[in-house]
């Protein structure tokens, strides 16, 4: 049987999992066979920058951090549950790939 696979990422953990949340409830809806949302490793990217622009003043830093949050459900192939993924709102921040796997 033949699956589709949906990634999705983004910055902002709440919108990503409610989104997760739509497409399983879909899948179920359309009696597909639905794995996830299976959560992935949390990249971290980190920027340290200096506060003087002009290096002279005390050594004092600014750090940031971002966090990119990945997440992997696995629905049965199921024609109508597909198109209403396709049909669903994304919202903005949130990066979304379909791959149908063999």
């Amino acid at each position: 049987m033949q699956k589709a696979r949906v990634r999705l990422s983004s910055v902002d953990k709440e919108k990503l999992d409610g989104l997760a949340q739509e497409i399983v409830d879909i899948g179920r809806r359309y009696h597909a066979d639905v794995a996830g949302p299976i959560p992935l490793p949390t990249k971290r990217m980190n920027v340290s920058t200096r506060k003087s622009p002009d290096g002279e003043g005390t050594a004092t830093w600014e750090r940031w951090e971002m966090r990119m949050h990945k997440r992997i459900v696995e629905i049965g192939q199921n024609e109508r549950a597909l198109r209403q993924i396709m049909r669903l709102h994304i919202p903005d921040g949130v990066n979304i790939e379909v791959e149908l796997l063999h």
